[in-house]
C-alpha cells in the first residue's frame, strides 16, 4: 500500500488547478493520470476562458448569459459563485505568469462565442488556450507534487460512505493500492462514448462509472453537448474547429452556399451550441455537405494556428475558405454531484472539472465556461482541503467475485450511443439501448465491481463505457421533455 495525503486522479486543468493551489500550503500531492500528463481534454481546448474582465462587462451579465444557455435549470448559487469569483481568480493566475493574447493597444483581447451577449472570451496563443493554461499550471506546481503517468484508476476504495483512496494498474500490469486522506476525481468527461468527438482518446467515462460503483450521487447525465463544427471528411472527424472561428465571422453554409442558420435563431451562427448542432446535424442527415465559410475571418492562420494545422494535416487548405464540418460529442454537463468546493456525498471524495456536476452548466454549457470552471472551482476545492483536516480510515478492500465475459468493442458502443442517445433522441427507442447495455451486467442486475486481478485495463475501459452509457441512457429515458442538449422526440 502506498500512503499519501492528497491523491488527484487526472491531469487536466481541474486537477492541476487543485494541485498548484495546494502547493501554497506545502501539502504533499500525488497526481495519477491514465495517459501522459498532457493527455487530457484541457490540452486540446481551442476555446478560451469566459470571464467578465472588460470595462463593458460585469459578472451579472455573465451570470445572465450562463443561466440562459443552461435553460435556467442551472444551480443559480453555483453560477453566481463561479462568475463573481472568476475575475479575481483569473487576475491572480495572470500574476503567476499566465499570458493572454493582447489587442493592438497591449490590452487583453476579448473574443466572442455562441450565446454570449458581448465579447468576454480571453485566449492564449490564439486557439491554443487550453494547452497554454495546462503548461502554466505545470510551471506553477512545486516539488511537493508527484505526477505518475500511464496508470489507470480502477476502483475507488470506499467503505461505509468514506473514501480512503483508489486502486490502480499501470501499463506494466502492476496493481497499486493507494491510501489517501483526500481523493480528488478529475477524470474528465465521456466523449469517447461517441464515434465523433473532440475529446482525448483516454476520455471514456471512467470517473462516472467508478463513482457509481462507489455509491456516488450522479446528476444531469442526459445533458451532452455536441460541438457543431468538427473537421469532418468522408464521415470521419479529425479534430475541432473552434467556435471562435464563428465568433470571428465564420458562417455555416451548405454545399449550395446557403446560410443554414439564417432564420433559425436570432443569434444565427452564434446561437447556443445545441441549436446549432441540431441544425447542422439535420442538414447532414439529408445528405448535404456543411462547410464553415471563413471569408470574413481576417488573419485566419495567425488567429487559428491549431485549426490550420489540423485542416492542412488532413488535406484541407484553409485558404480555400471552406472547412467541411459536422457535429461531434464535446462536453458533458452531467457527472458526479458536487458543490463548487468539490464536495460529494462520499466523505473524503471530491470531484472537479468535467467529471463533476456542480450545476453551473444546467442543460447546456455556455461557451468557454469549462476552462473557467476548472480553474475557479479547482481553487475553491484546494482551499477547502487546506482548511479542513481529515484522516482517512484504514479499510480492507474486498475482492469481487465478478468477471466479464465477451464484451462489445468500442465502435459498437459508439454506434449505439450516437443512434439512441445522440443529438436527437427518440423516446420509444431509448429502452432498446438500455436493454442492450444490461446484457453485459456481470450479475444480470447491475454494473457491479469487478475482480481487478482477473480484468485487464482494456476490459475495464470497455466496462466503464458500458456502465456510463447505460447511466446516460437511463437518465435520458427519465427526462420526458426536450430541454437544452437533451432533445427528445416521439
Amino acid at each position: 500500500m502506498i500512503k499519501t495525503d492528497i491523491l488527484i486522479i487526472g491531469s487536466g486543468i481541474g486537477a492541476l488547478s487543485v494541485a498548484s493551489e495546494l502547493c501554497k500550503y506545502k501539502r504533499k500531492i500525488l497526481v495519477i493520470t491514465k495517459g501522459l500528463t498532457k493527455s487530457c481534454n484541457s490540452s486540446l481546448a481551442q476555446g478560451g476562458i469566459s470571464v467578465a474582465l472588460s470595462d463593458e462587462d460585469s459578472y451579472e451579465l455573465h451570470y445572465k448569459d450562463t443561466m440562459i444557455a443552461g435553460c435556467n435549470i442551472n444551480d443559480s448559487d453555483a453560477v453566481l459563485k463561479l462568475v463573481s469569483t472568476a475575475p479575481e481568480v483569473i487576475r491572480e493566475f495572470i500574476d503567476t505568469g499566465m499570458v493572454f493574447d493582447k489587442d493592438e493597444n497591449g490590452n487583453i483581447a476579448f473574443g466572442r462565442e455562441g450565446a454570449h451577449s458581448l465579447n468576454r472570451i480571453i485566449h492564449a496563443g490564439g486557439d491554443r488556450t487550453g494547452l497554454r493554461v495546462v503548461e502554466q499550471l505545470l510551471r506553477n506546481i512545486t516539488t511537493d507534487v508527484t505526477i505518475i503517468q500511464n496508470e489507470m484508476a480502477l476502483e475507488l476504495r470506499v467503505k461505509d460512505g468514506k473514501c480512503s483512496g483508489v486502486i490502480t494498474r499501470n501499463d506494466d500490469g502492476e496493481i497499486h493500492v493507494y491510501h489517501a486522506n483526500y481523493t480528488v476525481l478529475a477524470t474528465g468527461g465521456i466523449g469517447q462514448l461517441y464515434p465523433s468527438t473532440s475529446n482525448d482518446i483516454t476520455i471514456t467515462g471512467d470517473g462516472i462509472s467508478m463513482a457509481y460503483r462507489a455509491g456516488c450521487r450522479l446528476k444531469n447525465l442526459e445533458f451532452i453537448q455536441f460541438h457543431p463544427t468538427m473537421l469532418t471528411i468522408d464521415g470521419h472527424a479529425y479534430g475541432l474547429v473552434s467556435e471562435a472561428v464563428r465568433g470571428a465571422g465564420g458562417i455555416l453554409v451548405n454545399d449550395k452556399g446557403e446560410k443554414i442558420m439564417e432564420g433559425v435563431h436570432p443569434q444565427k451562427d452564434l446561437a447556443p451550441r445545441d441549436v446549432v448542432a441540431r441544425e447542422v446535424y439535420a442538414h447532414y442527415l439529408k445528405g448535404e455537405k456543411i462547410y464553415l465559410d471563413t471569408r470574413a475571418v481576417k488573419d485566419f492562420r495567425k488567429k487559428f494556428p491549431t485549426v490550420t494545422e489540423i485542416c492542412e494535416e488532413h488535406g484541407v487548405n484553409v485558404d480555400d475558405k471552406l472547412i467541411p464540418v459536422a457535429p461531434g460529442a464535446h462536453f458533458h454537463m452531467g457527472g458526479v454531484e458536487a458543490t463548487p468546493e468539490g464536495i460529494t456525498n462520499i466523505e473524503g471524495l471530491f470531484a472537479v472539472g468535467e467529471v463533476a456536476c456542480t450545476g453551473v452548466h444546467g442543460a447546456n454549457r455556455l461557451a468557454s465556461n469549462s476552462l473557467l470552471e476548472g480553474i475557479v472551482f479547482g481553487k475553491l476545492l484546494a482551499d477547502y482541503i487546506a482548511h479542513n483536516e481529515r484522516t482517512a480510515p484504514e479499510i480492507t478492500d474486498e475482492i469481487s467475485p465478478y468477471t466479464v465475459g465477451s464484451l462489445p468493442d468500442k465502435a459498437d458502443i459508439q454506434r449505439q450511443m450516437m443512434e439512441f442517445v445522440g443529438i436527437v433522441r427518440h423516446s420509444e427507442q431509448i429502452d432498446e439501448i438500455i436493454k442492450w447495455f444490461e446484457q453485459y451486467m456481470p450479475d444480470h442486475k447491475d454494473f457491479v465491481k469487478l475482480n481487478i486481478e482477473k480484468t485487464t485495463n482494456d476490459k475495464f475501459e470497455i466496462y466503464n463505457m458500458l456502465t456510463t452509457g447505460w447511466l446516460i441512457a437511463k437518465a435520458a429515458s427519465e427526462r420526458k421533455e426536450s430541454i437544452g442538449a437533451h432533445y427528445i422526440v416521439k
